[in-house]
């Protein structure tokens, strides 16, 4: 077979990470290419690696604006249609009829729904093979995706199902968390599987080191004004506004004023960017020891993630949505200590596959004393009515007002609750961890403090089996499995798609889910 792998683009992210880790183990023995297609070019390097990894195997690659994300391809949605229709046919003429499957990725984003809306009508008419990969939801917290998907008349939430959700027969639809498959399965039973991301470990407690640790201090020392002895503690992702930076440099601060936050990337899009340069404006200001985007613009020499993460002596993700979370897993498999959230759709399943993570906390609790409370809540009803008036009308009723919003809280509010406005006056306060009030709201600061001072944070364990279970091998052996299964069930009825996401909506519009800081671009 052919394996046409299709993303909005291959720069650096968690979806890359998935493609490099699990498509030696999906071809081997199947495939006798592989063919990359996407909104621009890949970058040189990483293409040549991924090249190198799966020779003799032939690696190419098209690109086309037009698959890409609509807010940067500048185009048309009959031309987008068009352009897209035009290189899936010239791509699919290359092979033999039957013999290719196509693996797209994060078709539910919303961030093109006529290229996915194209592909799946060309792959209908030719009888393709589809694996629909999930890792992020258009309805999650990024309802300006509905705008512009109004731009692209589509206009109805019926249409938008049938964009994210395509059907079609043998199709299959891979989600990375248990929560959100059992949503799939209501519409697609014999074609849903959960894939949790492949990662590579080492046997039980030992790590499989990968990258020149004391290369990268060296290089980051160039890059921290010289230190060469101060903890580097390491977000690595992009800067979006769902990872809730300045969370991450609350916890630095707290448990670790002498240490460096670095993250790996900077902002993900324009979109992400006013937030980013606030962020980077205020840590000037505050004088934070603080490097964001560590890797932007490297140049040749800079090390891997993988080297950063062994370099750095403990792993902060502070996010407060994410489809699966693979920095937990790579700080396991680093041997690093983890600082994190404990993700409702995420945690159970990492420890259901075996791994335990010592330091995981909740929330972060902040006194409203520590901020102007008066303004924050002006700030955020504001924001809240405007946001909610640009949901869909028919699906308005089903969100739920916030706690937060309806009386003062009691014991305290949640640093990730507050607006990027209010979370940046908490940080200019540089309240103590030490601080009665701060223990008092967070009683296990103490404890953690003692080990973060001492360089002692325990880091993730895991069972035997673990590696086993997250390794490529058993990545690639359910996901044939799963596909097998479903090569042979009909297509679904555009109402299996209706009925998913309706589903998706309710759960995503609680009040549990709801983010000031995801309402508006900066907040």
């Amino acid at each position: 077979m052919r394996w046409i792998i299709v993303h909005h683009h291959f720069r650096p992210g968690g979806v890359r990470r998935v493609i490099e880790q699990a498509t030696p183990h999906l071809v081997e023995g199947r495939a006798r290419s592989v063919v990359l297609v996407g909104g621009e070019a890949p970058e040189p390097l990483w293409y040549e690696k991924l090249s190198e990894r799966l020779a003799p195997m032939a690696v190419t690659w098209e690109a086309d604006p037009a698959f890409g994300y609509v807010a940067e391809a500048g185009m048309s949605a009959t031309e987008i249609a068009r352009r897209v229709g035009k290189t899936l046919r010239r791509v699919l003429d290359a092979g033999e009829a039957g013999e290719d499957w196509i693996w797209i990725h994060n078709a539910g984003l919303g961030r093109n729904v006529v290229m996915v809306r194209e592909l799946a009508r060309v792959c209908r008419k030719r009888n393709v093979r589809v694996a629909w990969h999930h890792h992020d939801w258009w309805f999650e917290n990024r309802w300006s995706r509905w705008a512009e998907m109004r731009r692209l008349q589509v206009t109805t939430l019926r249409e938008a199902a049938r964009a994210a959700f395509p059907a079609g027969a043998g199709w299959l639809h891979a989600g990375i968390n248990r929560r959100d498959v059992v949503r799939l399965r209501r519409g697609f039973p014999g074609q849903s599987v959960w894939l949790p991301n492949p990662v590579e470990f080492g046997s039980r407690g030992s790590v499989r080191s990968r990258g020149d640790g004391a290369g990268a201090r060296r290089w980051l020392a160039e890059r921290l004004d010289g230190d060469t002895t101060s903890p580097v503690w390491l977000v690595p992702c992009r800067f979006l506004r769902r990872k809730n930076m300045a969370e991450a440099a609350l916890i630095t601060r707290w448990l670790r004023p002498e240490a460096w936050l670095v993250t790996t990337a900077g902002a993900s899009s324009e979109e992400e960017r006013p937030t980013w340069e606030r962020f980077l404006g205020a840590a000037r200001d505050g004088q934070w020891r603080v490097r964001i985007s560590i890797l932007d613009r490297a140049g040749a020499g800079s090390p891997s993630v993988e080297s950063l993460l062994e370099a750095s002596e403990a792993v902060v993700l502070s996010s407060i949505q994410e489809g699966f979370g693979l920095p937990y897993l790579e700080a396991a498999a680093a041997g690093r200590p983890l600082i994190g959230r404990r993700l409702a759709n995420v945690v159970p399943d990492l420890e259901s596959l075996g791994l335990t993570f010592p330091t995981l906390y909740e929330e972060i609790l902040v006194s409203p004393s520590w901020l102007d409370w008066n303004q924050e809540i002006a700030r955020q009803e504001r924001l809240f009515a405007t946001w909610k008036s640009g949901l869909p009308r028919s699906c308005r009723n089903w969100v739920q007002l916030p706690d937060w919003l309806r009386e003062e809280p009691k014991r305290g509010v949640p640093f990730s609750r507050l607006t990027f406005t209010g979370q940046l006056e908490v940080l200019r306060a540089a309240t103590p961890a030490s601080s009665p009030e701060a223990l008092r709201m967070n009683p296990w600061l103490s404890g953690w403090k003692s080990w973060a001072t001492a360089g002692k944070l325990p880091r993730i364990t895991w069972e035997p089996d673990t590696a086993e279970k997250l390794s490529g091998r058993t990545y690639a052996r359910r996901f044939w499995k799963a596909a097998h299964a479903a090569a042979g069930v009909a297509r679904a009825g555009a109402e299996s798609a209706e009925r998913v996401q309706a589903g998706f909506l309710r759960e995503r519009l609680g009040a549990d889910h709801l983010y000031p800081l995801l309402w508006h671009r900066d907040t």
